[in-house]
């Protein structure tokens, strides 16, 4: 593992390494870091490709330090073009649930730099539709009056939402603007994904424009996207875009 500072200040840790291009750069989810799955079974599978390839943990998630508080979409987003810009480019980017609206935020800013796109259940404006337009009365009192919100997760400890979060998410909604996507783009979306659902893979589909835009939705897959079927479905979706 490696650290790299930012042009902002933040540290970030990171797992990469050398092969054939173009390179693949995993965006990992909200609060998940470089050791999940799909970022330990992608690692795998470029070094059996002999590809080139880095995961790396946002600022305040996983190895990386940063008060979880601090953290929004745009610094994320940041974050990941910081890694970006270590790698051979046009890179592949692969992003699972926020890390897809990341990879997108990066493919809108720069396409140029980006070879291929493939998103994991991925989250646009999660921020804005699913913890603003989907809260109760009381939970957006909480949020503009303390500034935060914890919110239970199957996953572990209870989430903190800030509004921080909330606000700058406004500022990088890709749903409610143009979004042309000029590289080949792979979406990966399952039916039985209880924090993402299909419609917003079917929105993401019917907003974004592009040449080469494919949806593939998998019966009965999770959020998690990591049997077996699923991961196979990942790596053939990146030979797909490279």
């Amino acid at each position: 593992m490696e650290t790299i500072t930012t042009p902002q200040g933040r540290t970030l840790a990171l797992r990469r390494q050398a092969g054939r291009g173009p390179a693949v750069l995993f965006l990992g989810g909200f609060a998940s870091d470089m050791t999940g799955t799909k970022a330990a079974w992608l690692h795998d599978w470029a070094a059996g490709q002999g590809r080139a390839f880095c995961r790396f943990d946002y600022s305040a998630h996983g190895a990386s330090p940063g008060r979880w508080e601090d953290g929004t979409i745009g610094a994320w987003a940041e974050d990941a073009g910081a890694v970006l810009d270590l790698l051979p480019r046009p890179a592949i980017l692969v992003g699972s649930s926020m890390g897809g609206w990341i990879a997108l935020l990066l493919a809108r800013a720069r396409p140029g730099d980006v070879a291929g796109l493939v998103t994991i259940a991925a989250a646009p404006d999660f921020t804005e539709d699913h913890y603003w337009d989907a809260a109760t009365p009381d939970q957006r009192r909480a949020l503009e009056e303390r500034g935060r919100l914890e919110i239970p997760s199957e996953y572990g400890a209870p989430l903190v939402i800030t509004r921080a979060l909330v606000e700058d998410g406004r500022r990088h909604l890709v749903l409610r603007s143009p979004l042309h996507l000029p590289m080949p783009v792979r979406m990966l979306q399952g039916t039985a994904d209880r924090d993402v659902p299909s419609a917003t893979a079917l929105r993401l589909l019917d907003h974004a424009t592009g040449p080469d835009i494919r949806l593939t939705l998998v019966k009965d897959a999770d959020h998690r996207f990591s049997t077996p079927r699923c991961l196979r479905l990942i790596g053939a979706a990146v030979e797909e875009v490279s």
